[in-house]
């Protein structure tokens, strides 16, 4: 390499058959990895990037295998229809081509055996969830005991907190979308009502979906899309920030100061974020029915007593508190497994998420399957 170097360039030149990219100058790695020539070179390559452009390397003081890589790229990985270049240019260009066609590792075939091993591994997986959720309510009933056995020394300033977060600022959502359920299901029910003269049994129909069934559930699904996901953030980015790990090193126990004040606050925010969400839903039915069938507010606060027994209510709150403590034990499971990285929080928050709205439609449907016969 001559001791006199020449920052690397590229000019076009019209000539009488077109035109053509003369390139000068050393073009190797210690000329290209200079941040100002390199910036000045992309922008000459750039301009030089028409269709049959001649290339021209006579002028080349030198040209190692980073040069000719970036030549190689700047062409499209393929030799330009005109070049004029030296012997060592093209033994240098051809062995930079020869190993840049590196083929694509052919897939690995999936056969019967892997299929089983991934079966196994979510499996494994799953199990490895349910063993730590049995874990967390155990640890939750210890908790639990201790905070009965000593309630003035229990955690409750974070109790009252989360009692406002997770239920005082959840009403006027639920309200507002059991408001329009209760509205829609009215109108639906009244073009097939209307049909057989029996506008007087929407009262029964509306009553007891939405007192023993739709209530509690809809209030479940929107506290867990909503508080259930906060749970998680909350603690994953205690995780994240190592904030659990100086509470472990402290002596502060996770499940007293951070499992069982929100387990419960959410078990008794929860029927009573349910039972409201429930009079929304039956002010809006029975605004449509008064509105379609002319079913009176009169009569059917009047007739709802009798429509609906005393014991679906009863069963909608204890359903209202199992939900509540299960999504804040998923939330909190999920937030307890974040790794200290913000995209395992993301992937935390949205599993919780789903998890918890799962969780609340299978154990209604078993409470819908153990109660079949009561209330009813």
């Amino acid at each position: 390499m001559p001791a006199l170097t020449h920052p690397p360039q590229c000019s076009l030149r019209q000539g009488d058959d077109g035109q053509w990219a003369l390139l000068t100058g050393s073009w190797g790695a210690a000329e290209l990895g200079q941040g100002a020539q390199w910036r000045q070179l992309r922008a000459q390559l750039a301009e030089a990037s028409a269709h049959g452009l001649g290339w021209n390397l006579e002028g080349l003081d030198w040209l190692d295998h980073v040069g000719a890589q970036v030549l190689w790229n700047h062409w499209g990985r393929r030799w330009p229809e005109r070049l004029v270049i030296g012997e060592a240019q093209r033994s240098m260009l051809e062995r930079v081509a020869r190993f840049s066609e590196v083929p694509a590792p052919p897939a690995p075939p999936v056969g019967l055996l892997d299929r089983i091993d991934s079966l196994g591994c979510l499996v494994l997986n799953a199990c490895g969830h349910f063993v730590q959720m049995t874990q967390l309510i155990g640890q939750l009933l210890l908790d639990a005991l201790r905070f009965a056995r000593a309630p003035h020394r229990g955690p409750w300033r974070d109790i009252s907190g989360h009692l406002y977060s997770m239920g005082a600022t959840a009403l006027p959502i639920t309200a507002l979308v059991g408001f329009l359920i209760g509205v829609v299901l009215a109108y639906l029910m009244a073009l097939q009502l209307r049909q057989f003269g029996a506008e007087s049994f929407i009262v029964n129909i509306l009553g007891v979906s939405l007192i023993r069934e739709l209530g509690p559930l809809l209030a479940a699904i929107l506290v867990a899309g909503r508080t259930g996901s906060a749970i998680t953030a909350q603690i994953g980015v205690m995780r994240v920030t190592e904030e659990l790990d100086a509470m472990q090193v402290m002596g502060i126990s996770h499940g007293f100061r951070l499992v069982l004040p929100r387990a419960l606050a959410l078990s008794i925010a929860m029927p009573l974020v349910a039972v409201w969400t429930t009079l929304a839903a039956l002010a809006g039915g029975m605004l449509a029915a008064d509105l379609t069938m002319g079913v009176s507010g009169a009569y059917f606060m009047q007739a709802l007593p009798a429509a609906v027994k005393i014991a679906n209510l009863w069963i909608a709150i204890g359903k209202s508190v199992v939900f509540g403590g299960l999504i804040a034990l998923i939330g909190c499971h999920w937030g307890l497994r974040v790794e200290p990285n913000t995209q395992s929080l993301g992937r935390g928050t949205t599993a919780s998420v789903v998890s918890a709205i799962t969780m609340v439609i299978v154990v209604d449907a078993v409470f819908a399957i153990l109660f079949k016969g009561v209330g009813i």
